[in-house]
């Protein structure tokens, strides 16, 4: 696995050098869902510091169990029943895609860094607000007072040419930039890319790659 995680960082720093970016700018996040916990303190032991999960009660069982001072994100969709449990766990959360949500988070009383969930293919099969539901959020968000607004998220289309979602990254920092001057934010961070696309990604000015399979091999 190490060699693996230095293979990885070394396309990053590639494609860092390619875009004109420092590659201390780039967070790569273990994407751990269906990992064991050996294998995430294998990789943590390997220098990765950031893991994230999708399912609430997976990640519950492995946080709990894994002492280490590393970061979690949430990365996957938060049924609305289970959100009482994510200040405990996460220091991120990078799927907020409704108003109700934000509500729900600000009221345990735990400060905790969110990123806006974007659908911006519209595919019917993917979580993720539209540019009009993310500008009604922002709109309330001043309102709560343990939410800090950092970012935006987006899983593009899977395609067979990578090329193609390209556009998709680049739409989602160009939308970042718009929506940090008409609230007047300072969100920078760009959770979008995993294991087939990080490298465009971060050429268009992803800050944080959700790579899961490169790292720990297909999962069931």
């Amino acid at each position: 696995m190490e060699d693996t995680i230095k293979r990885i960082r070394d396309r990053i720093k590639n494609a860092c050098i390619r875009a004109g970016r420092s590659e201390s700018e780039v967070r790569l996040i273990g994407a751990t869902k269906g990992v064991d916990v050996e294998k995430i303190r294998h990789a943590a032991n390997c220098g990765i510091t950031d893991f994230g999960e999708n399912y609430i009660q997976e990640a519950k069982r492995k946080i709990e169990e894994f002492h280490e001072g590393v970061c979690w994100h949430m990365i996957g969709h938060i049924q609305t029943n289970k959100a009482k449990h994510i200040p405990k766990l996460f220091d991120y959360v990078h799927s907020v895609d409704r108003w109700e949500l934000l509500e729900m988070l600000d009221k345990y009383g735990k400060n905790i860094k969110v990123l806006f969930e974007l659908n911006l293919a519209e595919e019917i099969s993917k979580h993720g607000t539209g540019e009009d539901g993310l500008r009604i959020m922002l709109e309330k968000a001043g309102e709560l007072k343990h939410i800090e607004p950092v970012g935006l998220m987006t899983m593009p289309p899977f395609v067979e040419n990578q090329e193609e979602v390209r556009g998709i990254f680049r739409k989602l920092k160009e939308l970042l930039q718009s929506v940090n001057r008409e609230f007047s934010l300072n969100m920078s961070e760009l959770s979008m890319g995993m294991s087939s696309d990080f490298e465009i990604a971060i050429e268009e000015g992803a800050t944080m790659v959700r790579v899961g399979t490169a790292i720990f091999g297909e999962r069931i």
